[in-house]
């Protein structure tokens, strides 16, 4: 009897120890929303934000400055840490967040190091509205099915990119979407990803 139950706690033991190892390599997952200095689309970072955040996903925010920056309709973010800092190996998730003012973006060195890190060390690499132009220029979209917001359609085909036009495009690891409408969408399946789901 006392065997029978030495073993049984050991099992109870093992499953508690599995169940907490899970759970902290989850919760460790990390994602960094790289944000324009100013007029960033506030629906294109908050929508993705808040659903990385609530499903247990460490978000960062990542920008030119630490000061307090506005998006298009208003909404204030204090962002942590500069994007000249930022390091791909820190994170499992690089996002690109559109709006008007993310074309500061579109042919910054320090903005197309980064894609390029995160996507040659397999990380997880989104972009939304004007934002897969950053990826475009960085070079780790040609010859790969892609969407953008429609007005740079022919820019992105012009970088040998595949343009679909669909509202989110997923391919491999990256995630592009073509605007504010599909924020949503977009925040689903970077989330998706995260959780290992299949593309």
């Amino acid at each position: 009897m006392k065997k029978i139950f030495s073993v049984a706690a050991a099992l109870v033991l093992s499953s508690v120890v599995f169940l907490s190892s899970a759970a902290c390599a989850y919760a460790a997952q990390k994602a960094v929303f790289i944000i324009a200095q100013k007029n960033f689309q506030d629906d294109e970072f908050m929508k993705p934000y808040r659903l990385l955040k609530n499903n247990g996903v460490a978000v960062t925010i990542a920008s030119t400055t630490l000061e307090q920056v506005t998006g298009m309709n208003g909404l204030t973010v204090k962002p942590h840490i500069l994007l000249k800092d930022v390091r791909a190996q820190d994170f499992d998730a690089v996002i690109f967040v559109g709006g008007s003012g993310s074309v500061q973006y579109i042919d910054d060195p320090f903005a197309h190091k980064l894609a390029r890190d995160a996507f040659e060390a397999k990380k997880i690499v989104g972009a939304i509205c004007l934002a897969p132009m950053i990826l475009a220029k960085a070079g780790i979209l040609k010859y790969k099915r892609a969407t953008v917001y429609p007005s740079e359609a022919e820019n992105l085909k012009a970088c040998v990119v595949d343009y679909t036009g669909k509202p989110v495009e997923i391919y491999g690891n990256i995630v592009t979407a073509d605007g504010p409408g599909s924020a949503g969408e977009f925040g689903t399946a970077l989330l998706s990803l995260l959780k290992g789901g299949n593309t």
